[in-house]
């Protein structure tokens, strides 16, 4: 039999109770929360399987699966980690009515879109970004963007989600706050990749239908300056000094080295047919990169120039250097699966299958 109190007392125990397990339910979430943020975990989209993998980097296993997305190629984490931006490189049709332009009427316009039906074009030239808690898995929201995207960067300060669009000459810029498009700036034909300068002053972008660079500046959103290098610039990664830009060239078959200060070539590293991915060291001391074409994966050190490859079959692809002691993480193109390698000797050190073809991998490091 429970003991009886006065009335104030007893309501006042009640609230209490409430009070303890409220705090027990929140202290369980932080606690959960702070479990998965304790993980080094890869996240991977799979194209055309419509998803986002998950693997656990330690026990190299994929542990989850994002689902809900369509064609995902484009992927970058937020600084801190809790949220996933992933691009659709498929068109879709606009979730916004077409505006009626000053001065025209509402018959007219609707006669322009055919009683009202916006045109194919209207309708399809638009992209879509993924904001997917990493947390849940579940996507918290989904931003339009103008055209298909096929590589995506979030800014270091978190703030804007950057996306390429290799039918649009451009990248646009979506403030991730408010999820609206903040700015578009015309690069080139084909932008490819981008990538952002320490300090976040400068963002470059690989035009792979002019083989020209684009600096664009973050302060006033306009390209600064173009750098011509020629061929087909596709992937890049820049040294932690950001002196040096590495760009690989699919139509040369090699990675070039820009020195940024003068935006001159200055070297040039044999890869093989159909180069994909390219990555540094943490050191920044070693360049590693990927050739489709000769099933290859290649190892430079930069102070030297001494090459290394190693055979890599089928169609080695996307690249990223793990936490993990350097390994490399590589997708392949033909295969639904993810290699791991040593970095030293590129031995092969594991194979994790995947629900999809990997694209643009992006790591935490929480």
């Amino acid at each position: 039999m429970e003991p009886s109190y006065p009335k104030g007392d007893t309501m006042k125990l009640r609230r209490q109770k409430h009070w303890l397990v409220g705090l027990t339910a929140s202290i369980t979430m932080s606690l959960s929360l702070m479990a998965t943020a304790d993980t080094t975990r890869a996240f991977i989209p799979m194209g055309m399987a419509d998803s986002v993998g998950v693997i656990d980097l330690e026990s190299r296993q994929m542990t989850s699966s994002m689902s809900g997305t369509v064609n995902t190629h484009g992927s970058a984490l937020t600084p801190d980690g809790r949220y996933l931006v992933a691009g659709s490189l498929t068109a879709h049709e606009s979730e916004k009515p077409v505006s009626r332009p000053e001065g025209v009427t509402e018959d007219e316009h609707a006669a322009h879109h055919g009683g009202g039906a916006a045109t194919a074009s209207e309708e399809t030239n638009t992209g879509r970004l993924y904001v997917m808690d990493t947390a849940t898995n579940s996507i918290s929201r989904t931003l339009e963007v103008p055209g298909p995207v096929h590589h995506v960067l979030v800014t270091s300060d978190g703030r804007y989600a950057v996306s390429t669009h290799p039918m649009g000459g451009g990248i646009s810029v979506v403030d991730l706050d408010s999820g609206k498009q903040f700015k578009s700036v015309a690069t080139g034909p084909a932008p490819n990749y981008v990538v952002e300068t320490e300090g976040g002053q400068s963002l470059l972008v690989s035009n792979s239908g002019n083989g020209t660079i684009s600096e664009v500046d973050t302060t006033h959103w306009f390209v600064k300056r173009n750098l011509r290098i020629g061929g087909g610039p596709e992937h890049m990664v820049l040294a932690p000094d950001n002196e040096r830009l590495y760009v690989n060239d699919v139509a040369s078959g090699q990675v070039s080295v820009v020195e940024l200060a003068s935006g001159a070539v200055a070297a040039t590293y044999e890869v093989g047919e159909e180069p994909h991915g390219v990555g540094l060291s943490n050191d920044g001391q070693i360049l590693f990169a990927t050739s489709k074409g000769s099933n290859r994966i290649v190892r430079i050190e930069l102070d030297t120039g001494d090459r290394h490859s190693a055979p890599l079959a089928p169609a080695p692809y996307h690249l990223a250097v793990s936490p993990h002691g350097g390994q490399l993480l590589v997708t392949s193109r033909a295969e639904s699966k993810l290699w791991v390698l040593e970095p030293d000797s590129l031995d092969i050190i594991d194979e994790v299958p995947l629900k999809g073809i990997g694209h643009q991998i992006s790591l935490g490091f929480q």
